[in-house]
């Protein structure tokens, strides 16, 4: 799916997306568990502030804001980063695409992708993984949201906004080290009632320099 496209879809559904996930991580623990230590570590690094690239309306940036971080939200729809804005309007929120963020190389002490690359066609998300490792300072961490399953080559899914890939860990871990990142850690869980698909996230650090 293109990024005109998937814009276009998420631009449609923003209010409604905005209503169903804004208290979503109210019922993830795993997930919040994973956000802590991402945050603990980005603070222990020091090393610039988080950008959650996909933010959708603002709701994880702003639970990174309160765990301390320094904390701003990229999105690729204009509808998205307006709800976001109106719902934490202390925070910073931009509108801008993962292919081509408009930061300086190295300014990040950490990036946050919280299912927000499950619509990049497969081809063209080791350019995203690149675009990542350039604006990330050495030392600075990613945390990988994903759809995952048993393929270990990328799956198309039918996504309930517009068309999505299932990616297994070890395909992606094999993108982002070929990006220049190094794995910390992983975790796999199964869906819960109201989910349709296999959830996992991975943990990169970017080296630093000799």
């Amino acid at each position: 799916m293109t990024e005109p496209s998937t814009k276009a879809a998420y631009d449609a559904v923003a209010p409604l997306y905005a209503e169903l996930f804004s208290n979503v991580l109210e019922t993830l623990p795993l997930e919040r568990a994973l956000l802590a230590t991402f945050a603990e570590l980005v603070r222990a690094s020091n090393t610039g502030p988080v950008a959650d690239i996909g933010c959708g309306p603002g709701h994880v940036t702003a639970h990174l804001h309160s765990l301390g971080l320094t904390a701003f939200g990229v999105d690729l729809s204009s509808e998205m980063v307006t709800l976001a804005r109106q719902a934490h309007p202390d925070l910073r929120f931009d509108e801008g695409s993962m292919t081509a963020l408009d930061l300086a190389d190295g300014v990040l002490g950490g990036i946050l992708a919280f299912f927000s690359t499950i619509h990049t066609p497969p081809r063209h998300l080791p350019a995203v993984f690149t675009e990542f490792e350039r604006v990330l300072a050495p030392g600075g961490h990613v945390l990988l949201g994903f759809l995952t399953g048993d393929d270990p080559l990328p799956r198309e899914v039918d996504h309930k906004v517009t068309l999505a890939y299932q990616w297994s860990p070890d395909s992606l871990a094999d993108l982002l080290c070929q990006a220049g990142f190094s794995e910390i850690a992983r975790m796999q869980r199964e869906p819960y009632e109201n989910e349709r698909f296999r959830q996992a996230h991975l943990l990169v650090r970017k080296p630093q320099e000799p």
